[in-house]
């Protein structure tokens, strides 16, 4: 079954050029915004769109995206809006692909054969759960192939070639390599390291391989575009957005505007990559 990301992978692929997947957790600051930012994100650039599920207790995230789920949890966000805002996106765009990223928790609280109905229909196109690893596939990752969604994985620089097959063994859509170790928004990413490790992946798999962590500006994400299928912002994203808030935390006229201009800027440094490499 063919997936809107496996679409997108295949005409990116046609082009010549890796694709900007970017970050944004839903209902941040408030779902009327998120929304709109969210539908913004394809003409400033966007080519895949990762919507975080807004959760209390997120280990992996750094003080920014934690920061960005609180203020999303205290605005009434649940992964029932959560699905409701994907919905009201496909009204006006059925070709992005969407995936929502996150941890298991709130979806295993939802109800597992529940949520993979919703999200289906919702127009979810694939999922990253950072804390269900591939011991635990039976959990979600089996039910959601099934369910004819793109089931994501994480690899890291610590995802050795003795733990990378268990790894790979049922991920879709894509890989997605943690460029550095730790939480995200920490660090930068080294485009040389990064390229042996994206070449390290790809012996092992002919799925695209997306780099994330550490990509904050126009020419990381060129360097990273060149070596990867792919380059993923959030943190710098959502640094933008909660920049662009008032004292109280709410959404000004400039919010919108800051993030996608953001989006422009980076999405350039992507596409040059391909430029530099004609």
């Amino acid at each position: 079954m063919t997936t809107r990301i496996d679409t997108r992978f295949a005409e990116l692929q046609k082009q010549g050029r890796a694709a900007f997947v970017t970050f944004l957790m839903a209902g941040d600051p408030d779902l009327d915004t998120s929304l709109a930012l969210i539908k913004a994100l394809p003409k400033a650039g966007a080519d895949i769109i990762e919507i975080g599920m807004p959760f209390t207790d997120p280990m992996a995230d750094g003080p920014a995206i934690q920061a960005a789920g609180l203020r999303a949890l205290k605005a009434g966000t649940t992964l029932k809006k959560t699905l409701a805002l994907v919905q009201a996106f496909r009204r006006d765009d059925d070709a992005t692909p969407l995936v929502l990223m996150g941890y298991y928790n709130p979806i295993y609280i939802y109800g597992v054969d529940k949520f993979l109905v919703d999200a289906k229909k919702a127009g979810v196109d694939g999922l990253i759960i950072v804390d269900l690893p591939p011991e635990e596939d039976s959990e979600l990752c089996l039910p959601a192939m099934q369910a004819g969604l793109n089931f994501i994985r994480l690899a890291t620089p610590t995802t050795d070639d003795k733990r990378l097959p268990a790894v790979l063994a049922n991920t879709s859509g894509f890989v997605y390599y943690v460029s550095i170790t730790g939480i995200t928004g920490s660090g930068s990413a080294d485009s040389a390291v990064v390229g042996e490790a994206v070449e390290r992946i790809k012996r092992h798999t002919k799925l695209p391989v997306c780099v994330g962590f550490g990509i904050r500006t126009p020419e990381a994400a060129r360097d990273i575009a060149r070596h990867a299928n792919g380059a993923v912002v959030g943190s710098a994203l959502v640094d933008a957005l909660a920049k662009s808030l008032d004292n109280d935390g709410r959404a000004t006229a400039s919010t919108v505007g800051a993030v996608t201009e953001l989006v422009r800027s980076l999405a350039n440094g992507v596409h040059a990559a391909q430029q530099a490499a004609e």
